[in-house]
């Protein structure tokens, strides 16, 4: 035989495997659409390729279940042998499990089993209409019908005989009108039966094979810790979801046991958190206590540790039941510092931070402990600005007094509240009852104001001033409503409470030091005048804002602003220098006795000749540049200092011949100035104080959460960051309403 007449065999050869292969996979198309064998919902026809290109082998067929492959050449005795006989482990596991669930679901008496459970059986053909030899006629087509319901016979007969087995059902067609023998009990079987027939034409995914262990230890691991972070917004009863136990059984994964995530999983990582957290203050030579959640009837009180190199660490949290009294929080802190510094050098402590009790727990703590800075909370004092706004600037109380009488009249006048939403809906898009008393009331404003146009429209309806004829309420507000005066003092009053509230938010992410809050309040007092500028409102607005100012302030203020290299000047000599001519003259003073009683008694002279010297001779433009750098914040695009460590670090470093001012300014520039309040999940709050065992593991999930969020320094709120994704505008999402579901 010559090469070529050999190449030409092998093509010829190659061409028959194709058509094989071909016709099998028509055969294979047709039985999957419910015209042909049941075996081929589980056998693959496989082509495999020759050592030329080009060129097909032969043909196989691949087991859908156990991935074994077999010889083409008779699909029928492999499916016999491998499915039937029970040579595949699947394919048992799996009839038997859709027959346990057949009779599971349906009841012991009424239970078909699924056509998968059934053995193959091969087409007849059309039977008969009529007998020949007198015996019944078998029907050529199966219906839903009982028999015995067109026929002369009785249903029941006193026949010793049994009755004859039932005949297998077969689905009427679609047009048909269901008449079920068996009444609404035969439902549930028509299901199992329509899911097994599902099952047939569309074999599911077999669950993928468990992880070695090193790997679902792994995997578990991470899946705990993210519910242990997560600051109770997944409880652990959800562990024990079906949904949730089907998706870990199909990746493979064990299931999670609830009280092996508040048992065993809980104490590790709690046990770990705190060793990290007291190696890292062990290594610190001081630090500042923050103290957060005293505003709360009830709640979470959180205290953490701030660190000299701009780190925190979680120290411990305490479930309260009530609201704290000043001597309770005095008993707290004076323990916390004590246990923080377990060597009982509690002079490492050199401040507090809380979010309440400035002018008695912390005032008492600072005087029993003379180089201690305690501090109100900035984020506090800007919201009790806020209530200081609503309770004495006449602008706010109008406005809260007309927007509380329009939001509850509209809410409970059936007339006004229909006629409002309907304008609602043309306008936002949407239907809502306004905010009232007593919510907040800047919810309150900001709701009124937002429906402003749907308002408008509503009191210029017929139907609305038919209402005023009866309704004086109605009248009257329907005059104000149409006051343009009142919309402009309402955008006044939502505009400086938004003003504020971003001020805020701004400081609780970037979470400032006692340096900068005499800046801020600057800021905030040049962002009032502009708003009374634009608004033209003369109420003693200023007034209100200085006063809260001086309620809020410490002379550790001015002291930290002028020793903090961040701050410094350059003047027309070239010179960087502290800014002593942006503070009044008592601030100035309030500087030179902070210093003093900071440093020892023996150095009080020397330390006030150092600071004098920092005033005129201020630090070498070279460093000063380096330390007030500033890049953009890759997460927020704002320009932040590059290296906030290193107004610092000049003082131990360039600085170093200013050592008792030196040693002063270090353990002051670092401190926070606002309190990190722990956010803790309130679903979880109520069940803990069920049982001591229940408390203390709500305080070591608190834990380990805080801590986590300290690694992470994400300090916001996340139903902030849920309101805005919840609130984005999606293209499906907008195109389909829950009522059309």
């Amino acid at each position: 035989m010559t090469a070529a007449s050999a190449a030409g065999a092998g093509e010829a050869a190659a061409k028959e495997v194709s058509r094989r292969f071909e016709a099998l996979l028509s055969v294979r198309s047709k039985a999957m659409k419910g015209k042909g064998a049941w075996y081929w919902a589980h056998l693959e026809p496989l082509l495999l390729q020759g050592q030329e290109p080009g060129l097909a082998m032969a043909v196989k067929l691949r087991c859908s279940l156990c991935d074994a492959v077999f010889s083409a050449s008779n699909p029928s005795r492999t499916a016999s042998e491998h499915l039937k006989r029970g040579a595949c482990p699947s394919f048992n596991s799996a009839a038997a499990a859709a027959v346990a669930a057949a009779v599971a679901a349906a009841g012991p008496t009424s239970a078909p089993k699924p056509i998968s459970s059934l053995p193959p059986f091969r087409k007849r053909p059309a039977l008969p209409s009529a007998s020949t030899d007198g015996e019944p006629s078998s029907p050529s087509c199966l219906a839903l019908v009982a028999p015995y319901a067109t026929a002369t016979c009785p249903p029941y007969s006193s026949s010793p005989f049994p009755p004859p087995p039932p005949l297998p059902l077969a689905l009427p067609a679609p047009h048909n009108r269901l008449v079920l023998s068996g009444g609404k009990e035969d439902l549930g079987a028509l299901a199992m039966l329509e899911d097994s027939v599902k099952r047939l034409k569309n074999p599911k995914a077999t669950p993928c094979p468990a992880l070695p262990k090193p790997q679902a230890d792994a995997a578990i691991s991470f899946f705990a810790d993210w519910l242990l972070e997560s600051g109770g917004g997944a409880s652990p009863s959800s562990l024990d979801h079906p949904k949730l136990r089907a998706f870990l059984h199909q990746v493979g994964l064990p299931s999670l046991s609830p009280r092996t995530l508040v048992g065993p999983l809980l104490d590790s990582r709690f046990h770990h958190a705190c060793a990290e957290s007291v190696s890292r203050v062990g290594d610190a030579l001081f630090f500042q206590l923050d103290s957060a959640g005293w505003n709360c009837d009830h709640g979470l009180i959180s205290l953490a540790v701030n660190l000299p190199n701009g780190s925190s660490v979680f120290h411990r949290a305490i479930l309260t039941a009530s609201r704290a009294t000043s001597d309770y929080a005095v008993d707290v802190l004076r323990d916390a510092i004590a246990t923080v510094s377990s060597d009982g050098a509690t002079h490492r402590c050199v401040g507090i931070v809380a979010d309440r009790f400035k002018s008695k727990a912390l005032r008492i703590l600072e005087t029993e402990k003379q180089w201690m800075i305690n501090i109100p909370c900035q984020l506090h004092g800007f919201h009790k600005l806020i209530q200081d706004f609503a309770s004495n600037l006449p602008i706010f109380q109008s406005a809260i007094s007309v927007s509380s009488r329009i939001a509850s009249f509209f809410n409970s006048n059936s007339l006004a509240r229909s006629l409002l939403q309907k304008h609602q809906l043309h306008e936002l898009e949407h239907s809502h009852l306004l905010h009232s008393p007593p919510q907040p009331f800047d919810l309150i404003v900001e709701d009124v104001l937002g429906s402003s146009q749907s308002l408008q429209l509503t009191v210029q309806e017929e139907d609305y001033r038919l209402l005023c004829l009866d309704n004086s309420t109605a009248r009257e507000l329907a005059e104000v409503i149409r006051d343009i005066r009142f919309w402009n003092e309402l955008e006044a009053v939502d505009s400086l409470v938004k003003l504020v509230e971003r001020m805020s938010k701004d400081m609780e992410t970037d979470r400032p030091l006692i340096g900068q809050c005499l800046p801020l309040w600057e800021e905030l007092k040049s962002k009032v005048k502009c708003w009374r500028a634009k608004f033209v409102v003369d109420d003693g607005v200023e007034d209100v804002v200085e006063q809260r100012f001086k309620k809020s302030y410490h002379p550790a203020w001015s002291a930290a602003f002028i020793l903090d290299p961040l701050y410094l000047t350059k003047n027309p000599s070239g010179k960087y220098l502290p800014p002593f001519d942006l503070l009044s003259p008592e601030q100035e003073r309030d500087v030179e006795r902070l210093v003093t009683r900071l440093a020892p008694r023996e150095e009080s002279q020397l330390v006030l000749a150092e600071l004098r010297k920092w005033r005129t001779e201020g630090l070498d433009p070279l460093y000063a540049q380096a330390v007030q750098v500033k890049q953009p914040d890759p997460a927020t695009g704002k320009m932040r200092v590059a290296n906030p460590s290193s107004a610092r670090l000049v003082w131990k470093t360039c600085l170093g011949e200013l050592g008792s001012l030196g040693r002063v300014a270090v353990r002051l520039i670092f401190l926070h100035a606002t309190a990190c309040r722990l956010h803790y999940s309130p679903r979880l709050l109520g069940p803990a104080r069920l049982s001591r065992a229940a408390v203390q593991r709500l305080e070591k999930m608190a834990f380990v959460a805080a801590q986590s969020r300290f690694e992470r320094r994400t300090f916001s709120d996340e139903e902030e960051k849920d309101a805005d994704i919840m609130g984005e505008e999606f293209e499906q999402s907008t195109s389909m309403e829950p009522s059309s579901l």
